[in-house]
């Protein structure tokens, strides 16, 4: 479809009926009525405030007046980029395919069945036709009660226009959901009498009326009607299929739900020729036949959809909990949450795995975070995207990139504990990288790394405010049916038919958005806890009110934002989130219990400088309520090459345990201080140097020193052919205490912290669409549209025409008059306080036509209130094409 067909749309009187809908405003189930008041979206019942039925989208579109048209830009925000010039734009815009599609994708599905139902039925068409397409021969209260809200969304969203009477689908609505061959409808219906018999022969038209039963026509639109009316009055329909064999009626319902295309061979079977020669069945092609939609809504009891929808499907409990309880369950795994991803971050504090050339993290490195983690790879690769996405983790961007922490990581562990988990609950809020596509496959077959390229799905967010809000619909400590809240989604946003068989995108989304909630405290026990309702400005004290059949799915409002009367900034909302969390997460000890057999118990969290220095002097055994640390020869090592002496490390262990030092402890560290630093390591390739010739004699004699290819230089030092953190390693093995030293000869001190990344950005999350419009911004469009609306329609004097009073309404053409002309009528306008219409073309040569009230003129420029731009600007007079007086109504 072209763009001059969207304008004729957009601001051209309607004339005949579209005749899409077989030429017929009879109802389907041969009911008639009329709508029960007004409908939600716009004026009531569509109407104009003067009475009279809008002939076009624009007309409908300035019927609605400011409200109408701030709902519209907020639910299709892709209409306001860029700021329409007036209504008449915007309608041409609403039409395009692009914005049409988004809208259709955003409707729940009683609204989209709706607007389905409009696809099929004659265009226009009356309010009682579109509720006997949805309710049939029996009526639904159900429906009944519903078909006016969804009619008001369509409206809202300008999908739907004209009064009650006469109610239209936007034309490429229409063509996207109306039945073709080469796109079936969801209603499963077939093209109409009308569309399935053009291009056929006269001939053969006149025999399927004769064979049917009706009087011979003299033409083929005639003969057309006929059997549209035929098909469409219950009593001489059922009165045909009486007459029909069992095998044709078995044929037939085969067909009514769709597809209702069928093949047929050269020489049809008797029953398939008996519903072609009475034009039950049509031809499509020289193999395809087509039930007509006329007889299939017969057949169907006169409704388009085999099951309607009204009602959004309940979110259902499946068990129930004492909050309390979820909240500390909520607690504990949030308290867990913020461990793991310390832990990881810590044990990359002297550089991470390398960064694949594609971009990412190799499947083994993967391996190896899991394992160290002790998490499934799946969860090891859900806490590398959230650290990263918080800006924790990124590339270091030196020639050979590793991975590492960010300074933002030592930022983030000075906060509490609480307020550490409302920034990363945050940051998985609003990511648009999916972990769960780890190990995936892209378009491309190519398999998705953890922290590479094409993680990002910009419908995540969305999904899940929309799971956790359906959650806070239960009362504080239910944990809902997760099946039950699939259903819901797929209520509120259809899912997009897959020809492959798998999963709905969004359903896929929702299944992890339940898992990682769990994972993270979001959940607790599969139920909201406190402090993620305070994260998602939702009330606390009693459930959230879930959204009524008759409301719309948007107002489960503030899906990425605040929103309702407990809303706020996201900043408070997650201060709020941090205060209720912090009275359930342990409190920080500040002491440890020493055990005889080289293990330390610490009864709680440390206060992070006792666990920085025992992290280093003693390696984890275990986790749990209390977390037990060994300590090793390796680990004293440790300590002792972090700068510590062994009198620090005993007066540390005196002072910060509630225990004595047990004897054999402080054995150990004696004996691996005492031997430490006995060699050094220094880099020529790499040197080892003793000043007991003995020890590197052992070394040299030592088999387990072979991959290292040393050799004698001194009788104190030895050369060796790797580099040094591999002689360091390789000598540890061995069982020595090597240190490092510099060019200079000094002990080179290992700090836990050294390694840190340049300061990074974390990465944006991708948008699905262009962003929401604040208010600031939609009231600011809102007012520059109907300006420009009021300047483009507004009734002008012609120059050439003074006494024409009324003047006609401008063509889009620019106004012409002379610069005498143009200068004495706005010196006019400015002494009479009065508006005029001119014609403007700027530096860039883009023309516009403007409405402004002159109040200086002066040095070549006129100064005054633009209405089109609703503000005061000045203009240079040879720039102004022409200038016409407005309308004495207009005035």
């Amino acid at each position: 479809m072209g763009i001059g067909e969207l304008d004729r749309e957009a601001h051209v009187p309607e004339g005949t009926d579209g005749g899409t809908g077989g030429g017929t405003d009879r109802s389907p189930g041969g009911t008639r009525g009329r709508t029960p008041g007004g409908t939600p979206g716009g004026t009531p019942g569509g109407a104009h405030p003067s009475g009279q039925v809008p002939r076009t989208l624009a007309e409908s579109l300035r019927a609605g007046g400011d409200g109408a048209l701030t709902a519209l830009l907020r639910a299709r925000p892709d209409l306001l980029a860029p700021v329409p010039n007036d209504l008449t734009q915007l309608a041409t815009r609403a039409g395009t395919r692009a914005s049409v599609v988004r809208a259709l994708e955003r409707l729940d599905r009683f609204a989209l069945q709706t607007a389905e139902a409009l696809a099929v039925a004659p265009d226009p068409a009356p309010y009682p036709v579109l509720l006997a397409l949805l309710t049939g021969d029996t009526p639904d209260p159900a429906i009944e009660r519903a078909l006016p809200r969804a009619v008001g969304v369509l409206r809202a969203q300008a999908l739907v226009w004209g009064d009650d009477e006469r109610l239209r689908l936007v034309r490429t609505a229409r063509e996207l959901l109306a039945p073709s061959p080469q796109h079936p409808s969801p209603t499963g219906l077939g093209p109409t009498v009308a569309e399935a018999t053009s291009g056929m022969s006269p001939g053969r038209l006149q025999e399927i009326i004769a064979t049917a039963g009706l009087p011979a026509t003299h033409d083929p639109v005639s003969a057309v009607a006929g059997l549209t009316e035929l098909f469409t009055d219950r009593t001489r329909m059922a009165a045909l299929l009486d007459t029909a064999p069992p095998e044709a009626l078995a044929v037939l319902d085969r067909l009514v739900w769709g597809p209702p295309y069928g093949e047929v061979t050269a020489s049809p079977t008797p029953p398939v020729r008996w519903l072609r020669d009475r034009g039950l069945l049509l031809p499509a092609s020289t193999r395809t036949v087509v039930l007509p939609r006329e007889a299939a809504l017969h057949l169907r009891g006169g409704r388009a959809h085999r099951v309607p929808e009204p009602a959004a499907p309940k979110v259902e409990t499946a068990r129930e909990y004492r909050p309390q309880v979820v909240d500390d369950a909520a607690a504990g795994q949030a308290y867990a949450a913020l461990d793991t991803v310390a832990e990881l971050l810590k044990s990359w504090d002297q550089g991470g795995p390398p960064v694949l050339r594609a971009g990412g993290l190799a499947v083994r490195d993967l391996k190896r975070t899991a394992a160290a983690l002790d998490v499934p790879e799946r969860f090891a690769s859900f806490w590398l995207e959230l650290a990263y996405g918080a800006g924790l983790l990124a590339t270091d961007g030196e020639a050979d990139e590793k991975y590492a922490p960010t300074p933002a990581y030592d930022s983030w562990l000075d906060q509490p504990p609480a307020e550490r988990w409302a920034a990363i609950a945050g940051t998985w809020l609003a990511a648009t990288r999916t972990a769960a596509l780890v190990g995936g496959q892209d378009a491309k077959g190519r398999t998705l790394a953890a922290l590479g390229p094409g993680l990002d799905r910009s419908a995540a967010p969305e999904v899940r405010h929309r799971v956790l809000r359906l959650l806070a619909t239960l009362p504080p400590g239910a944990a809902a049916d997760p099946e039950t809240v699939l259903a819901r989604l797929r209520w509120d946003r259809p899912p997009r038919a897959g020809v492959d068989g798998s999963l709905d995108p969004r359903e896929q989304l929702a299944r992890w958005t339940l898992e990682e909630a769990e994972l993270l405290g979001v959940t607790g026990r599969g139920a909201l806890a406190a402090p993620a309702r305070a994260l998602l400005n939702l009330p606390l004290a009693e459930a959230a009110p879930d959204v009524a059949s008759d409301a719309a799915p948007d107002t489960l409002t503030g899906l990425t934002g605040p929103a309702g009367p407990h809303a706020c900034e996201p900043s408070v909302a997650a201060s709020r989130a941090a205060t209720l969390l912090a009275p359930l997460l342990p409190e920080a000890v500040d002491h440890v219990l020493l055990q005889a057999d080289l293990t330390a118990v610490a009864p709680g969290p440390l206060l992070r400088p006792l666990a920085d220095l025992l992290s280093v002097l003693a390696d984890v055994e275990s986790k749990g309520g209390a977390t037990v640390y060994r300590f090793t020869p390796g680990s004293v090592r440790r300590a002792l090459d972090a700068g510590r002496t062994a009198s620090d490390l005993h007066a540390f262990l005196t002072t910060h345990s509630r225990t004595p030092v047990p004897q054999p402890l402080s054995y150990l560290i004696d004996d691996v201080a005492r031997r430490h630093g006995h060699l050094r390591v220094g880099t020529a390739s790499s040197y080892v140097r003793c000043d007991d010739d003995a020890v590197l004699g052992e070394i040299l004699a030592d088999r387990r020193a072979a991959p290292l290819r040393l050799r004698r230089l001194a009788p104190t030092v030895l050369a060796a052919q790797a580099d040094p953190t591999a002689l360091l390693d390789g000598l540890r093995g061995m069982g020595y205490a090597p240190a490092a030293e510099s060019a200079e000869g000094d002990v080179l001190i290992a700090r836990a912290d050294a390694r840190r990344t340049p300061p990074r950005t974390a990465p944006a999350p991708v948008p699905e669409g262009p962003p929401t419009p604040d208010a600031t911004l939609l009231s600011a469009a809102v007012r520059a549209i109907l300006a420009g609306d009021r300047a483009a329609t507004v009734a002008r004097k012609e120059p050439t025409a003074p006494t024409d009073t009324t003047g006609p309404r401008t063509n889009g053409t620019l106004p012409r008059t002379s610069a005498a002309e143009t200068l004495a009528t706005v010196q006019a306008a400015a002494m009479t306080g009065s508006a005029v219409w001119i014609g403007y073309v700027n530096a860039e040569g883009a023309a516009s036509q403007r409405v402004i009230a002159p109040v200086r003129v002066e040095g070549g420029f006129v100064t005054g209130y633009d209405h089109t731009a609703d503000e005061v600007r000045t203009y240079p007079l040879h720039r102004i094409t022409g200038v016409a007086e407005l309308a004495d109504d207009e005035v």
